[in-house]
């Protein structure tokens, strides 16, 4: 709900247990009051407003009828010129060189439901959803306006905001940065949260200390890399998963982008968020507008477990694609792993044969299924099928997965293009690159100009035509190239530096079209694995394939950290080969499963080689998945041990109903005479009383032994204070039935059910 007091001028946005509230000031520049636990609606707030009453020494004040100074005021927005030192939110060029604006209220407006933007992937709210408040600002000397943007999801305790900006002057405007968002905090002992890594190794959990000064972490790639993600949390230093507060802010985008926390020498934290203003300039001829993509707020007073359920909510029920909201996934089997670029007709039959016999449901075809595409140096960009490969085409294996049961998936990666392909030679001046320089080469291909309609317009029919002659029911979409050589030859001199931004509006264009013309088609968003799991590709492909590492225990900390934003019905999750083809390490199966099985679970290894037991242990997996399959993926999870900091993790997906749980357990080592175990469970019902067990796997594959038979009836206030006690580990002498072996890289599964 939004609240505005005409008397005192402030809004207060308040959702199911949050507050944000800001205020126009006399000068017409807005404050930010408060952001925090939810308080009640009242016309005026003067505990709240902490202002300096004079400048402080060697300050700037805004004008000479008063002691006012920007610099040490909580802004809505922070501009250039007028005596804020701290990073600015927009900062402009007039034709005669002027970089000093001065943007004040004008007006506002509040309105239910919230439109989605026309050209980026945004949130899109009915009446009975949220509501939206848009606030005018102008600078009275050049005439140009910008709109401050706020929607609220009462529900999801979320809060979307952007900008927009309207060169009502009469010349042109080049703008040469535009945040998302602004917010100013009095105070800054926080911890700051961020999720960094690399290839294979992505969304690792980084956290340190706010000190003076600004970080910035960004992507300069032209993805939302996996470098940073496009996600910064502060918390409070006694914050832990489940108790204490945090404040989460995510971007809705997709290319490159920054993340700014500043701390100034007056102890106040200025937290932006947006497009990257590095070699970012955006040409704005009069009448023109420019609207920045939308960033998600949220706070919670229960840890970081209540943070990220906000962003699981909104992600869930009110950004994907609306007709897999809530949909369950399918689960899948992938041949990469098994063939790579090495298959036949006969080699696919095969292993669709074995999927079906293990309950499997949609088959998926990777890469190599087109002409010239024996590696990765050939063949991008024709998409022409290989009937050297495939006797009968796509179409016939297509009919072949149909006719067994199954739905078919088919590997693409529509933005790329390797040299000697027709594309190529027809099109040079379709890749992106200076055409007077050589351009660098990235995993052997290059980038097509999604600024170039024509380019738009033709992926779109090529890829329309498999889609359609196939009838797949599953697309993944890969994107295994980070951007060099930033040209176009489809844009004017000056505006080059629009081109990083026009590429990602031009790749929405394009999944927008092909969304509404496959409505019903899963498309599963790739980039080199995890390079590009953003928000912004989330409202047009549904879940994304996690990462390229398959290993169950590098595992425990990707899907960890992924899940601080993301939620389970997201995150692609494979069972792989026993031994990893990224780190070269040994994983039981039932461990590999225990894994894949918190996210949208796949099978990407050698299914037609399988053992007997193997066979058997997959077969009881999947039957086991189908049954829990809505709590795995669309359950309230929980995070309750992390793996960065013990030799043990421990996380527990729930149904809102209480009336069913799962809790997993992994072990990365085995300790000589290990302790007593105890796993704390949450949020069960008190006075309900569960049953509790463990569920059967093999804890030797070879000698077809199978895990201890642990079986409890407890009241709900039992379990959640006092938790629970497992069988002791192996001792290193003795065993019985009694005994839990978990090994290295052990883990187990407890399904709690509500009696």
């Amino acid at each position: 709900m939004i609240k505005y007091h005409e008397t005192t001028q402030i809004f207060h946005i308040q959702t199911k247990n949050t507050s944000y509230i800001f205020k126009v000031l006399e000068t017409g520049h807005i404050t930010q009051l408060y952001y925090g636990e939810k308080i009640g609606i009242k016309e005026n707030y003067d505990a709240l407003n902490q202002q300096y009453v004079s400048a402080p020494g060697n300050s700037t004040v805004y004008s000479t009828k008063s002691d006012f100074c920007l610099n040490v005021t909580p802004l809505e927005l922070g501009i250039y010129g007028k005596g804020d030192y701290r990073e600015p939110t927009l900062h402009l060029q007039e034709d005669d060189g002027n970089r000093t604006f001065d943007f004040l209220y004008v007006s506002h407006e509040i309105h239910e439901g919230k439109e989605k933007l026309s050209e980026l992937a945004s949130v899109e709210l009915s009446e009975e959803d949220g509501q939206s408040l848009t606030i005018l600002l102008k600078d009275e000397v050049s005439g140009v306006k910008l709109y401050l943007k706020y929607s609220v999801i009462d529900a999801a305790n979320i809060i979307i905001r952007s900008m927009e900006l309207v060169n009502n002057g009469s010349g042109p405007l080049k703008i040469q940065r535009m945040m998302s968002f602004n917010w100013d905090d009095r105070y800054s002992d926080y911890d700051l949260i961020s999720l960094e890594g690399q290839w294979i190794r992505e969304r690792h959990i980084n956290k340190y200390a706010l000190k003076k000064g600004r970080i910035v972490l960004d992507s300069k790639k032209g993805v939302s890399s996996s470098d940073y993600n496009p996600f910064l949390c502060l918390a409070k230093k006694t914050t832990t998963e489940c108790t204490g507060k945090a404040y989460g802010f995510a971007l809705i985008y997709s290319g490159s982008h920054e993340s700014s926390v500043e701390v100034t020498p007056y102890g106040f934290t200025r937290i932006q968020m947006g497009i990257q203003s590095f070699d970012f300039e955006w040409l704005l001829k009069p009448g023109d507008f420019f609207q920045t993509p939308e960033a998600v707020l949220t706070f919670s007073a229960k840890g970081f477990n209540g943070m990220s359920q906000n962003f699981h909510q909104m992600i869930n029920d009110y950004l994907i694609p609306k007709y897999w909201r809530r949909r369950e996934r399918p689960i899948l089997a992938n041949n990469w792993e098994a063939t790579y670029f090495d298959f036949d007709h006969n080699k696919i039959k095969a292993l669709v044969d074995s999927a079906k016999e293990l309950g499997i449901e949609l088959f998926v075809l990777d890469d190599g299924w087109f002409m010239n595409r024996n590696n990765d140096r050939h063949g991008l960009g024709d998409w022409i099928v290989d009937y050297d490969k495939l006797e009968n085409g796509i179409d016939g294996i297509a009919h072949y997965v149909h006719q067994q049961g199954l739905q078919f998936g088919l590997w693409v990666e529509p933005e790329m293009v390797n040299k000697g392909t027709a594309l190529y030679r027809k099109h040079p001046e379709w890749i992106v690159g200076h055409p007077r320089r050589e351009v660098s080469p990235g995993r052997n291909q290059y980038i097509l100009d999604l600024t170039n309609d024509a380019v738009i317009d033709y992926l779109e029919e090529k890829l329309s035509n498999i889609f359609e002659h196939a009838k797949v029911d599953y697309i993944k979409w890969d994107m295994n190239r980070n951007f060099s050589d930033l040209y176009s030859s489809w844009l004017e001199p000056e505006r080059q530096q629009e081109f990083a931004h026009r590429y990602v509006l031009g790749l929405y264009k394009l999944l927008g079209r092909l969304v509404k013309r496959f409505p019903k088609v899963l498309f599963e968003s790739c980039s080199s694995g995890g390079n590009r799991f953003d928000l912004g590709m989330l409202a047009y492909m549904p879940q994304t394939w996690t990462s390229d590492n398959t290993d169950a225990v590098a595992r425990y900390k990707i899907q960890y950290g992924t899940s601080y934003v993301f939620p389970l019905s997201t995150m692609g999750a494979h069972v792989s080969g026993r031994k990893s083809h990224q780190v070269l390490r040994k994983t039981p199966l039932e461990t590999r499963f225990n894994v894949a099985a918190f996210g949208v679970l796949g099978y990407e290894l050698d299914l037609i080689n399988l053992s007997n037991t193997e066979r058997e242990m997959i077969k009881e997996q999947v039957e086991f998945y189908k049954k829990h399959r809505s709590l795995f993926q669309f359950g309230d999870f929980n995070r309750l041990q992390s793996p960065f900091e013990n030799n043990h993790m421990h996380w527990q997906v729930l149904d809102p109903d209480k009336r069913e749980a799962i809790l997993g357990e992994y072990q990365q080592l085995q300790e000589a005479s290990p302790v007593l175990d105890h796993i704390d469970v949450v949020n069960l019902e008190e006075e309900a009383s569960y049953h509790l067990a463990c569920r059967k796997q093999h804890v030797d594959e070879e000698t077809r032994m199978m895990s201890e038979s642990f079986s409890i009836h407890a009241s709900g206030d039992e379990l959640l204070k006092a938790g629970i006690r497992p069988f002791t580990q192996f001792m290193g002498v003795g065993v019985d039935a009694y005994t839990r072996i978990l090994g290295d890289f052990g883990s187990r599964l407890y399904l709690i059910e509500k009696e």
